[in-house]
């Protein structure tokens, strides 16, 4: 297994891509540490499946609108297996509204966790992948670290913004045997997703195919990604054939961000 004694952090993987990209680096032989919201009790059910890869598996429990809860948590999964070869900063939230009703603390929290988060986890493992001469940092940024949509002001600007950061973070570590890039889904088919389609069905008075369709309408492809796509391509960038690619940022959108 191409990972196997390495270590990897996924923040915001209790469900969705963070639970696809959970799976794929079990699978590759990496130890895991899950995190969301909750505590281990909460979350012990989605430990237990990801450790049936057979691999170490255990919860970081960390808000990641909290610094000191973020910098403990690395801290600790340090301690654990002696050091973070991995980091997947995968959390996020999002709001929509236009710029003059978007309420402020809607702003301050997606950036707080969308942003900022990524900003704490790395400046935290960092030193110990300087010191061990080998890292690897992937950012889940979005198609909207590339394009902008209305009514989404916080989420662009965090999402470009993590772009940016992955690029000054890579050049940072470019000698030092740790590369950092970027991830970019657009429509990625989650249960997250496909419970909201009914909600858009209706919304719409549409059928459920029909609200597929619209919500596919900027993905040319007309296909949702995969949250085993997006686990293959974050396994892959971790994987030593990747050891050169670092401060990229790789689209997985079905063409949205060709248009």
């Amino acid at each position: 297994m191409q990972l196997k004694d390495k270590t990897a952090v996924i923040t915001g993987s209790t469900s969705g891509i963070g639970l696809g990209i959970a799976h794929a680096f079990a699978q590759a032989g990496a130890n895991v540490v899950i995190n969301g919201l909750g505590t281990a009790d909460e979350h012990k059910d989605v430990v237990a499946a990801v450790a049936r890869h057979g691999t170490k598996v255990i919860f970081g429990e960390a808000n990641m609108m909290r610094p000191d809860e973020i910098i403990r948590m690395i801290s600790t999964m340090e301690d654990e297996f002696g050091g973070v070869d991995i980091l997947i900063n995968n959390a996020g939230i999002q709001h929509v509204a236009p710029v003059e009703d978007f309420a402020p603390e809607k702003w301050d929290a997606i950036i707080a966790i969308n942003l900022s988060s990524s900003f704490h986890t790395i400046r935290s493992v960092v030193p110990g992948m300087k010191k061990r001469k080998w890292g690897r940092i992937i950012n889940l940024c979005s198609a909207h670290s590339l394009r902008a949509s209305p009514h989404k002001a916080a989420y662009v600007a965090a999402k470009h913004g993590l772009a940016g950061l992955t690029k000054v973070v890579a050049l940072e570590c470019a000698t030092s045997g740790v590369t950092v890039n970027a991830i970019s889904p657009g429509f990625v088919w989650t249960p997250l997703v496909e419970a909201q389609l009914p909600d858009v069905a209706e919304a719409e008075g549409i059928s459920i195919e029909e609200a597929k369709a619209l919500t596919l309408k900027r993905q040319p492809s007309g296909e949702f990604a995969t949250v085993d796509q997006i686990g293959a391509l974050a396994t892959f960038l971790a994987s030593e054939p990747a050891a050169a690619i670092t401060g990229s940022n790789y689209s997985i959108d079905g063409g949205w961000t060709a248009l």
